[in-house]
């Protein structure tokens, strides 16, 4: 019976430590399997040290003059903007001169500008103070991730330019979308069409949208609709209906609009390049038939005025910003024919921090080669990148801010001073260390401590856009005092 007993007993002790030592490897489980994402379990969290280094603010210092600009960038900036050596020195000291004596914006977070003589917004203040007379809209081309899907951030963003500069319209909506059915700011629907994503088909000549649609092959028909809302103040109608598209043979179109009062029947001009098709007039919601469709490859429709400022939101979800490199350069240039834009926002990182992660340098590097590539397939847009958000993780019984938010944030800022263009945190606008979780009370973010809510999403457009009136102040200053 004793025999017996022990054997018990060892077999006990046997499933216990086979068991803790499962518990224990599951901290080394990858954050994804099969696709699918893993939470991970750490048995030793209340042992484990959190890291000093990364938990310090000093990623919440401005890079003053650390990354400094090499002679080429220099050059660069004097032929693309027109400024001469003397101008650019004077420009600097200007600039620090009117930032010092200014007040913060609501949040404290200005806008860090690592161009040289501040001109990394030059271009894009220019097309504002000229609105009247550009003969075009302002475009401004918001990129990003999940971050701000569903145009969460983006829709109060644009409905603040919209107000301040005029304007009316979503502006750039694709063929389909993986979030249409709780995007706010228009419905819609589509049928007959293959999705291609410069995250899974990288062979295809892919611009910003990252997202290419090929009509039905076998059908050869194909459909868009859509309807325009009052969700947001100038929405609910445009002057321009716009399709866009890449290659085409024979298609015919047949536009249906306005609760089919309008109707336009017509043959879409062939192209093996991106153009456009326009109708003008007054419209609220529409469809658009194509027959004879095999061949067809489209982008999406666009729904704006063509006075005002124009925001396109180009999410696409899972994407670490690093594919901007694969854009192809020759079809950026017919894009920005049909869409030239004046301002490129790059918002990334959620998709690259992870726990394990404390060095980002191999990032720094992917980003500054992005940055540069957009700003040679779009040399007359600024580029402004945003840091990634807070994200908090449970540790110690509660939920934190993670160690490698930091570790990112500091990447992206010495990314931004590398490259030479302009830098906003949304980390620091959010509220900085813990602020994640205080969204979260208010119910401003989901409770993956991750992505925003609409209501949150209002709080970082409202800071954005003070920043940017606030920058845009200095710029008009500083070229009053340098001419």
């Amino acid at each position: 019976m004793r025999a017996t007993e022990k054997n018990y007993f060892g077999r006990l002790l046997a499933i216990m430590l086979i068991t803790m030592v499962c518990c224990l490897g599951l901290y080394w489980l990858p954050d994804e399997l099969f696709g699918i994402p893993i939470k991970r379990v750490d048995m030793l969290s209340d042992l484990r040290p959190e890291d000093e280094a990364l938990l310090s603010d000093s990623t919440d210092v401005v890079l003053s003059g650390a990354l400094p600009i090499d002679s080429l960038s220099l050059s660069d900036t004097v032929i693309i903007r027109g400024f001469n050596s003397q101008q650019i020195s004077q420009r600097n000291v200007t600039y620090q001169a009117l930032a010092s004596s200014m007040p913060e914006d609501t949040t404290g977070t200005r806008i860090e500008d690592y161009s040289a003589g501040h001109t990394g917004l030059y271009q894009f203040f220019t097309s504002l103070n000229r609105l009247r007379s550009l003969n075009r809209p302002v475009r401004i081309a918001f990129l990003g991730d999940s971050f701000i899907e569903g145009d969460i951030i983006v829709a109060d963003f644009r409905a603040k330019m919209q107000e301040y500069f005029g304007g009316r319209g979503v502006g750039f909506v694709p063929v389909a979308s993986k979030v249409e059915q709780f995007r706010p700011t228009v419905h819609q629907r589509s049928k007959g069409w293959l999705t291609r994503s410069i995250l899974s088909d990288r062979k295809y000549k892919y611009v910003l949208p990252g997202l290419l649609f090929d009509a039905d092959s076998e059908a050869g028909i194909a459909s868009i609709s859509f309807k325009t809302v009052d969700a947001y103040p100038r929405l609910e109608a445009v002057s321009s209906l716009k399709f866009i598209y890449s290659r085409n043979t024979q298609s015919e179109i047949r536009w249906i609009c306005n609760q089919s009062k309008d109707t336009i029947v017509d043959i879409l001009p062939a192209t093996d390049s991106i153009v456009q098709y326009e109708v003008e007039g007054r419209f609220t919601d529409g469809q658009l038939r194509f027959h004879k469709a095999r061949g067809l490859r489209a982008l999406g429709i666009a729904l704006e005025d063509n006075t005002g400022v124009v925001v396109d939101n180009f999410s696409l979800r899972g994407n670490s910003g690093m594919t901007l490199s694969e854009l192809d350069e020759s079809s950026c240039m017919a894009f920005r024919n049909v869409r030239p834009y004046d301002l490129i926002v790059l918002q990334y990182g959620l998709n690259v921090v992870t726990e394990k992660t404390k060095d980002y340098s191999w990032y720094r590097k992917r980003m500054v080669d992005a940055i540069r590539h957009v700003q040679r397939c779009f040399p007359e847009a600024d580029v402004l990148l945003l840091s990634v958000s807070d994200r908090s993780h449970y540790r110690d019984g509660a939920y934190r801010t993670m160690p490698s938010i930091r570790a990112l944030l500091r990447a992206q800022r010495e990314a931004a001073a590398e490259a030479g263009v302009p830098f906003w945190s949304v980390f620091s606008a959010m509220g900085g260390e813990g602020s994640m979780v205080r969204y979260v009370e208010r119910r401003w973010a989901s409770k993956d401590y991750t992505h925003l809510s609409f209501r949150g999403g209002r709080e970082l457009a409202a800071s954005l856009f003070d920043a940017l009136i606030l920058e845009k102040e200095l710029y008009d200053e500083m070229d009053k005092k340098t001419y």
